[in-house]
């Protein structure tokens, strides 16, 4: 059994060199995860900060489950992510790096039914490197397509 992915931060790769990629828990309430399995989340505008020696997601929207009633939770709050110490200051060592950031690639339920979170230790690109990217997929494309004999 694959893991189910609910949301991904799709334009992150367009975006970002991405370094390392790393996997961590995340800590939901129940309703949050009564709507993760609805599908209903994004992740396109958020990050991942360091607050008082821990982790946490902050900007990520989970909208409200529909039949939660009173027992709500906020759809944009703060989250903490689930990770051990060591991980935590490897982390936060590469974070006072200057450009570096940490941001969310996806998030997803693992073969054990856990919500986990796809981290990117992200360096900004330019816009040049933008266009080199697309200049290079493109190559890729069409060469394959000769090698296929496509063309």
């Amino acid at each position: 059994m694959a893991r189910k992915i609910i949301a991904q931060n799709r334009k992150a790769r367009h975006e970002y060199f991405i370094d390392e990629v790393l996997e961590a828990g995340i800590a939901l309430s129940g309703t949050e995860v009564k709507s993760l399995r609805a599908g209903r989340a994004s992740i396109a505008e958020s990050y991942a900060t360091e607050i008082n020696g821990e982790m946490y997601l902050t900007g990520a929207n989970i909208q409200e489950y529909e039949k939660g009633n009173r027992f709500n939770h906020p759809p944009v709050r703060n989250r903490k992510l689930l990770l051990r110490r060591r991980e935590i200051n490897k982390i936060i060592g590469k974070l006072k790096t200057k450009g570096v950031t940490l941001i969310p690639l996806a998030l997803y339920f693992n073969e054990r039914g856990r919500a986990k979170l796809e981290l990117g230790l992200a360096r900004g690109k330019k816009q040049y490197d933008k266009r080199e990217s697309i200049k290079q997929r493109d190559w890729d494309r069409r060469k394959a397509r000769v090698l296929r004999g496509d063309a």
